[in-house]
């Protein structure tokens, strides 16, 4: 229903040439993939007769019980609609071949060849098997195989053999094989299988162990699933294969789209499972989005043409309920602080960059209105560091706090503070009496607190910005992030308006990490109290007046909800174009110890009402620095008619409630 599906790479302990003893291990090694649940399970290199058989893959008796040896894993699988994948020598018309077997419910779908066969160091895999390539026939009769079947029960049928044989379950998963040393061609058979159509790769192998090995291996995984736009999936022989010259490790991991989803622990391993969720949703929507894959598969589609399809029916092919999956709640964070330091200083870096560019081409003087609050904090921050960048002194900051009827006396100190601890001289300009005169001209009673009251003071503060600029050679730098934006959270021509926007496609739950990451890494020293002071001040647009202790009353997300929801609702609308169906599914999985369902549905309703109705606010935005995958900017990365219907979408997550009731 989501496009989630369970994978698993098992890895038996194996005896090398002891049939009997590897075939009771895969049995054992299915029968608890299957308690997963697993859509695909796939099995190392030769994992029926053991990688090391060396010559005695020439001798009648090994090859007669391998054919036994798969002949009772297929009968194993029956009344299973998972696909099982298992290495196995096959021998076909005097020749031996290096073969992976695909089953499925007591049938076997087809039979996978290696194509490339490592001829070098302790690897004579030539002296023994004969490539792909050499295959006289693309398909082979069951009873040819010497794999045992009832015919009282199966007519005999047959099977394709062959490479780049893509195999279609049900239109739900379709995957294709290599096995070892195809991943390391130039062209591997993957590329080209990915490019006809296969979503999911299977590599069935049996690499050894060297230092360094298993990090070159990882990159390659990596590397592949995301050149291919596919799921990677590699499972590795294990350490009992083999002690004579070489050791074997076990390496198995699952990569998706660049990212690794799970990988055995144990540098040298045999004798486990591993288990991972993939959502091949996420494959399909990459797809389409980026036109590099749509161009390299025409561009290539006479080369993808040569690839095989077999359709196999499976109505009950196992969907998974995403529990083994690798799910953020927060999608913009890195969830190791090493990582998020080293990405907040990253985004950092490039915030100033184009900053400092835009300064350099203008001449101008960066202007920024400084509340107290993050968003603007990090602004200033970034100016800062662009005039140092520049060689400029940093009394060229023009920083203006603009109090008015919401101000409180903590942010506005705090404002003080922080462009003083910067090098500059706050210029202060209360804007109350302005609001108060604009408001009588418009026959605004001042007491009612509604949007004209708040509005009014995010315009009056942008039009003095704005003058201020022209009568210093100014450049005015947005603050407004890129959550704010996607919510329409933000004063037409007020707020929503500057000459160059730093934090456009800096979403809210990032922001406080970027200042976090300023103040540990000592750029400003001076500023690092007040930052940490301003990071503990609540989210708020102090747009309605404070209590009567002075404290912050009007708190956005009381208003529109939870930012670190809306920042998830957001990745995976804009990023993968999921459902809202979908997105509702992962966001209950990913908060489910934070908010209920209807917590959770209730301000994924106020998103996408807002998000589709305010579509005018970004449509007329101004420049600002790209960072991240997520971004905005009409003239690019979000394209979006102003008058778009979100109808589709509502009714969507009311048929949400509806099921529930």
């Amino acid at each position: 229903m989501y496009d989630l599906y369970r994978i698993a790479a098992a890895v038996p302990s194996v005896k090398v040439a002891d049939i009997a003893w590897n075939t009771n291990r895969i049995l054992e090694k299915m029968e608890e993939a299957y308690s997963y649940q697993s859509a695909v399970i796939a099995f190392p290199e030769l994992a029926v007769t053991g990688y090391s058989c060396q010559d005695l893959f020439f001798q009648k008796t090994l090859l007669r019980e391998s054919c036994q040896g798969l002949s009772r894993i297929l009968a194993a699988t029956s009344g299973h609609e998972s696909a099982v994948i298992v290495g196995a020598p096959l021998e076909l018309r005097g020749q031996l071949y290096n073969a992976a077997y695909v089953m499925l419910d007591g049938k076997l779908l087809g039979v996978t060849v290696k194509t490339f066969l490592p001829n070098y160091s302790e690897f004579y895999e030539k002296r023994w098997f004969n490539s792909a390539d050499e295959l006289p026939v693309k398909e082979i009769y069951l009873s040819e195989l010497g794999i045992s079947y009832d015919p009282e029960e199966v007519e005999d049928y047959p099977v394709p053999v062959g490479s780049r044989i893509i195999y279609d379950l049900d239109g739900k998963i379709k995957f294709g094989v290599e096995i070892c040393e195809d991943l390391w061609a130039p062209i591997a058979p993957s590329a080209v299988m990915a490019l006809a159509g296969a979503e999911l790769i299977v590599n069935i192998s049996a690499s050894n162990e060297l230092i360094a090995k298993r990090e070159y291996r990882r990159n390659l995984v990596k590397q592949s699933s995301a050149s291919h736009f596919c799921t990677y999936l590699y499972v590795s022989a294990g350490s009992g294969e083999s002690t004579q010259d070489v050791i074997f490790s076990g390496h198995s991991l699952v990569a998706e789209n660049g990212a690794l989803l799970n990988e055995n622990r144990d540098y040298i391993a045999d004798d486990y499972l591993l288990i991972a969720d993939t959502d091949l949703g996420k494959i399909r929507s990459e797809r389409i989005r980026l036109k590099s894959f749509g161009d390299a598969a025409a561009h290539y589609r006479a080369l993808a043409s040569g690839c095989r399809f077999v359709t196999e029916s499976v109505p009950q092919l196992p969907e998974s309920d995403g529990s083994y999956y690798i799910l953020q709640k927060h999608p913009f964070i890195p969830s190791t602080k090493t990582r998020l330091a080293k990405r907040c200083s990253d985004i950092f870096d490039m915030q100033v960059g184009g900053l400092a560019r835009r300064l350099e081409i203008t001449g101008a003087r960066p202007v920024v209105g400084v509340s107290g609050g993050m968003d603007s904090t990090l602004a200033i921050l970034v100016a800062a560091k662009a005039l140092r960048k520049l060689g400029r002194p940093a009394d060229d900051l023009i920083a203006i706090t603009m109090p008015a009827f919401g101000t409180s006396d903590r942010t506005y100190q705090n404002s003080l503070i922080l462009i003083r601890s910067l090098g500059a001289e706050p210029r202060i300009i209360d804007i109350k009496n302005a609001c108060i005169q604009h408001l009588s001209d418009l026959g605004h009673d001042r007491e009612t607190k509604d949007i004209t009251y708040e509005n009014t003071q995010a315009r009056e503060r942008t039009q003095i910005l704005m003058d201020y600029a022209n009568m210093h050679g100014g450049l005015v730098v947005g603050t407004g992030d890129l959550s704010e934006l996607a919510l329409g959270w933000c004063t037409y021509n007020g707020d929503q308006m500057c000459m160059y926007g730093v934090n456009a496609s800096i979403p809210k739950t990032l922001v406080r990490w970027m200042i976090d990451t300023v103040a540990e890494t000592g750029i400003f020293p001076d500023s690092t109290v007040v930052l940490r002071d301003i990071l503990d001040t609540p989210i708020s647009p102090e747009l309605l007046p404070p209590d009567e202790n002075g404290q912050i009353t009007q708190k956005t997300e009381d208003s529109v909800g939870p930012y670190e929801l809306h920042d998830f609702f957001l990745y995976y609308t804009l990023r993968y174009g999921y459902t809202p169906k979908k997105i509702n599914f992962l966001a209950n999985r990913a908060f489910k110890d934070d908010y209920d369902p209807e917590t959770i549905l209730k301000w994924q309703k106020m998103f996408l009402r807002r998000f589709f109705s305010q579509q005018f606010k970004r449509s007329c935005m101004p420049d600002g620095v790209k960072v991240g995958s997520v971004a905005m900017s009409p003239r690019g990365d979000w394209r979006m008619p102003s008058d778009a219907s979100v109808s589709e979408w509502m009714a969507e997550l009311d048929g949400i409630a509806a099921a529930e009731e």
